[in-house]
């Protein structure tokens, strides 16, 4: 008997390896002879480094880096098991966890860490990237990724100009010259499940500009600052950004990559299934396994669960796919018309959330142990 084992993580308590190894555990205490595969699984956001080195064998590397706050901090990404592909989240560098409510100011934050990330992959040999835009403190349209890849940004007296969205309403000029000529031989896959453009009311400012602390006054203020930097983009590089299909994701991070680099925008969870193989992997499977800290109606939505239930199907038909989550919420049963077969709550009763996530091994463990009964 072969079972697939692909949850994602269980955000802010397991890793996806971590419940993988958990639901195994519970499975071989009724089947110990049964044939496990372990493919820890992410949608792109928080937690896709981590899972995509898990799952590939690869190796986490440390970088000395300015947050969005330009102050220099240890930042994190992965190189995965090829030794080619590096696996990059913008947060780690540029994201909500370097402010906080007194802190945070999409007019000054910037993605320059960002952009020393991917350099120092570059230094590493690395020319194929898998870059997560989720997590995003930013508003600067990608400009202090670009930055710190080589690209000048210069005001009417071409002077560099501020780090940060606001200061991109004095943007008069850029200069490529000096663009890292690396990224031209590389491949570089941006994990974007949002279709927002650029700019306007349903752009980077007015959409997302909130979530990190922009004010009304603000968001109009760097919604005109991202207009004018996509009007110098096409007037003077003839590239049109600001309507483009998620060019506002991370602030606007999107737009960047797209115009400087040789950038394309793919689901998350298509990304992060490619990267593991997982439908090599699925061949021949019985039963598959997978799960996060919650399934409900918008798990279908571009969610790992939702990712791998429909790989497991398309190549073996006949598995059974399960869904284990710390909450099954409402509309979960839409699930079952897209190929889930089943979904269980680990939680055994009703519980403090503290008690719920301290004993979430045990609960995994335990659940995918009477699921193995119920199935011999």
């Amino acid at each position: 008997m072969k079972f697939i084992i692909a949850p994602d993580s269980f955000k802010g308590n397991l890793t996806a390896q971590d419940a993988a190894r958990a639901i195994q555990r519970g499975l071989g205490k009724v089947f110990p002879d049964a044939d496990y595969t372990l493919v820890p699984m992410a949608d792109g956001g928080e937690g896709t480094v981590q899972t995509l080195v898990d799952a590939t064998d690869g190796q986490l590397i440390e970088a000395t880096v300015l947050n969005s706050l330009e102050v220099p901090v240890k930042a994190t990404y992965g190189i995965l098991g090829d030794g080619k592909t590096a696996v990059i989240e913008m947060a780690a560098a540029s994201g909500l966890q370097w402010v906080n409510t007194e802190t945070m100011n999409p007019l000054i934050t910037t993605t320059y860490g960002t952009g020393q990330l991917i350099k120092d992959a570059l230094d590493h040999d690395v020319r194929r990237f898998i870059i997560g835009l989720g997590g995003s403190a930013t508003n600067d349209g990608g400009v202090g990724m670009a930055e710190a890849l080589g690209v000048r940004f210069l005001d009417h007296q071409n002077q560099p100009l501020a780090r940060g969205g606001a200061d991109l309403i004095n943007l008069q000029s850029i200069d490529m010259t000096n663009l890292d000529p690396r990224l031209a031989g590389s491949e570089i896959l941006l994990a974007a499940d949002v279709t927002n453009p650029l700019i306007g009311d349903n752009g980077a400012s007015a959409v997302f500009g909130p979530q990190k602390g922009a004010t009304p006054a603000m968001v109009a203020q760097l919604d005109e600052a991202l207009k004018n930097y996509a009007h110098i983009l096409e007037m003077q590089l003839q590239i049109k950004i600001a309507n483009v299909a998620g060019a506002g994701a991370a602030g606007g991070l999107g737009a960047g990559f797209l115009a400087f680099t040789p950038a394309q925008i793919r689901s998350g969870i298509d990304l992060v299934i490619d990267a593991v193989d997982l439908a090599n992997k699925a061949q021949g499977a019985d039963y598959a396994f997978v799960g996060e800290g919650s399934i409900d109606f918008q798990t279908q939505f571009g969610k790992a669960p939702m990712g791998a239930t429909k790989v497991v199907k398309k190549v073996a038909p006949e598995a059974k796919v399960i869904g284990l989550a710390g909450f099954v919420g409402q509309g979960s049963e839409a699930l079952y018309d897209l190929g889930m077969d089943a979904i269980f709550s680990i939680v055994p009763g009703a519980v403090p959330l503290e008690s719920a996530l301290a004993e979430s091994v045990k609960n995994l463990e335990r659940t995918a142990e009477n699921i193995a009964r119920l199935i011999k």
